[in-house]
């Protein structure tokens, strides 16, 4: 990861002028993108810049709206994760602030209650650098003829009509694109394939399972094979798409380490 932050931390030097700059993390589930943003945000604040990081997790939708959506649109969106389960609004919002240079709170989301956290983080503004990274940040949307064909069994068995699928790429092409709009510049950590984002998937949930304890609430291997396969159909996408326009992409191998 440090030859990734060092690749990084080198372009940004070249990108960003003066004001307030935004800088895109893209990287599939696993992939090292938190790693990435925390350490280049504690690399800038040592060096005497006003640096902060968003993931687009904060951004999730709160517990009640999902399952509103999942009762009006689409049951599957009631699992927090793809376009569709993020407040886009509030994001263009605070990111508009930032340009603006001003004083923010970046809002956190709770996962353990599933829903917002009742206080963000205050920000004191001009913010220098904001590393704002997800799973799906910076994505485009899909030709509407590729979704006809499901990538594997959650959307054959459960969205046959694609109902979720469509819902997702709109969501893509328009709310999700007037987020992403404020970035400045795109970062992809783009894995080997899938299957390798599979077995991060797993590794992630089992240190997990270390640090809290066997007796906590944490997924099994099977659990993990259904819940990622919400992220499945985008993340090829993403892999197959963004490096003809992201701006610096960085090719992983299975350890997630550069390639060289």
């Amino acid at each position: 990861m440090t030859a990734s932050l060092d690749a990084v931390e080198q372009a940004l030097d070249g990108w960003r002028g003066d004001g307030p700059f935004i800088l895109g993390v893209c990287g599939a589930q696993g992939s090292g993108k938190s790693t990435l943003a925390e350490g280049l945000t504690t690399r800038l604040q040592a060096r005497g810049l006003q640096a902060a990081t968003l993931s687009i997790d904060d951004l999730y939708l709160s517990r009640a709206e999902r399952m509103r959506r999942g009762q009006v649109v689409h049951p599957l969106l009631a699992t927090r994760g793809v376009p569709g389960t993020h407040h886009t609004e509030a994001g263009a919002r605070l990111l508009d602030q930032i340009r603006q240079g001003r004083d923010v709170v970046l809002p956190r989301f709770d996962k353990a209650t599933d829903d917002p956290a009742p206080a963000g983080t205050p920000v004191q503004g001009p913010i220098d650098v904001l590393v704002f990274e997800g799973w799906c940040v910076g994505a485009r949307a899909q030709d509407d003829a590729a979704l006809a064909a499901s990538v594997n069994a959650l959307e054959a068995e459960r969205d046959p009509d694609l109902v979720w699928r469509r819902f997702v790429n709109l969501a893509l092409a328009t709310d999700y694109a007037e987020l992403f709009a404020h970035i400045d510049r795109l970062v992809l950590l783009a894995a080997p394939g899938f299957e390798v984002v599979r077995g991060w998937r797993i590794q992630q949930e089992h240190d997990l399972r270390v640090r809290v304890g066997e007796g906590a609430r944490t997924m099994s291997d099977t659990e993990i094979e259904t819940f990622i396969q919400h992220y499945e159909r985008l993340t090829r996408h993403i892999l197959s798409d963004m490096p003809a326009y992201a701006d610096l992409t960085l090719r992983l191998d299975e350890r997630r380490d550069l390639k060289g």
